[in-house]
């Protein structure tokens, strides 16, 4: 008996529908390419697939440091410095001296440290051994320095690195805050560039302060191999706030 055409066509269809199932598990061609993935993450156009590419992948954490800089600023040398700083997109923090910003030209200096971003912090009027001081000496010794980084740049310092590392006996002022280093380079006793450098990145980890003076030529000289050196193993430059306060 001859079968209608509907039947046929159920029969043809039913076929089709086997054949399929039956090559699937061969090939996920028509599967959309942006959901198209094997187990190992890899997508068909070859580009690997992570979680973190779906979520948005996280920039690695590079481990800090801070360059420091006592004793300016100094009209000879610490414009050199600036501009190697400059080129090498990193910021320091300086901890000057009242009686060195006074001096002819040096103004300017405070101000190109604060327009660039650097972070200025207070090393005393006249770079005196705080812990020897009666509170009122102190205070005064600090509020001069203060008020000369004020005037030019209109920010008050809040860091106060005591000269010799020497923290006052009295009392601290409450909206100050007092820190050292972890890291001394000697610099200003060696002032020879390759030990002040040997020095440091033989030293240096992750989170510390480094001491350098911004008043030697080998110092400066030794500070931008230094920045050079601990760049290329990955390290970034922050100024002091930012180990002090994370």
């Amino acid at each position: 008996m001859k079968k209608s055409s509907t039947t046929l066509k159920k029969q043809m269809q039913a076929l089709g529908l086997v054949l399929l199932l039956w090559i699937w598990p061969l090939t996920d061609s028509f599967i959309p390419r942006e959901i198209s993935k094997d187990v190992s993450g890899t997508g068909k156009a070859g580009t690997e697939i992570s979680e973190a590419d779906e979520a948005g992948a996280e920039v690695p954490v590079r481990p800090m440091v801070a360059l420091t800089f006592d004793d300016g600023p100094n009209a000879e040398y610490t414009e050199q410095l600036l501009d190697g700083l400059l080129k090498r997109d990193v910021k320091a923090t300086f901890f000057v001296i009242g009686v060195n910003i006074e001096k002819e030209g040096n103004e300017k200096i405070i101000r190109r440290m604060y327009e660039e971003g650097h972070l200025i912090g207070n090393h005393t009027y006249h770079h005196v051994n705080l812990a020897n001081l009666s509170y009122e000496d102190m205070e005064r010794e600090i509020r001069m320095t203060d008020d000369l980084v004020r005037e030019i740049t209109g920010e008050e310092p809040f860091l106060v690195r005591p000269p010799f590392g020497s923290f006052p006996e009295c009392a601290e002022e409450e909206d100050k805050l007092y820190v050292k280093w972890t890291v001394d380079s000697g610099d200003w006793s060696l002032k020879n560039t390759q030990e002040i450098v040997r020095r440091v990145v033989t030293d240096v980890e992750e989170n510390d302060m480094i001491l350098m003076h911004d008043c030697y030529e080998t110092s400066v000289e030794a500070a931008l191999q230094i920045v050079d050196i601990l760049q290329a193993e990955g390290y970034e430059f922050v100024t002091a706030d930012r180990l002090l306060m994370d």
